[in-house]
């Protein structure tokens, strides 16, 4: 049975507020860690981008900015950034000439998955003395977490 809000304890969605908080300061900085790690001129959020092009394959640059919910000059810059390290490529979308797919290069996929590799060691190592239970449900609750996150917006402070 939920509980309405008002009668809800503050302390655990405090809790909760003050981990998640923590959780997104040492991810900014280990996605900086792993851009550099891939390259050392890249930084921010590098890392996150190939990534996602990586996952998704061949990916139209506006839809690359709508996942990071971006703007197209700023996408663009960044997209830009990395072809011209060599990592990324661009080409005419064959559906829509008038879109670009951007995808990795050889040494962008070699580059990204010699940090993937490291950083799922890392995460191996830290959750070492977890059940396998204990993960797949860590890992459902965050899916959950990011898909209410995902669907809301969060008010300015």
């Amino acid at each position: 049975m939920k509980v309405p809000n008002e009668e809800r304890d503050e302390q655990p969605l405090l809790a909760v507020e003050r981990e998640v908080g923590v959780l997104f300061r040492r991810g900014r900085a280990r996605v900086a860690e792993l851009s550099r790690r891939v390259h050392p001129q890249l930084e921010g959020m590098a890392y996150s981008l190939l990534g996602h092009v990586e996952q998704a394959g061949p990916v139209r640059v506006t839809d690359v900015g709508v996942h990071f919910a971006v703007g197209k000059a700023t996408i663009s810059r960044q997209i830009r950034a990395l072809e011209e390290l060599g990592l990324l490529a661009r080409e005419a979308d064959p559906l829509d000439r008038r879109s670009a797919l951007v995808s990795l290069t050889e040494e962008g996929r070699r580059r990204f998955l010699a940090a993937r590799d490291a950083r799922m060691g890392r995460v191996r190592e830290l959750m070492a003395d977890w059940s396998e239970e204990d993960v797949v449900r860590f890992a459902e609750l965050l899916h959950r977490f990011n898909d209410v996150v995902g669907e809301t917006a969060v008010p300015s402070v």
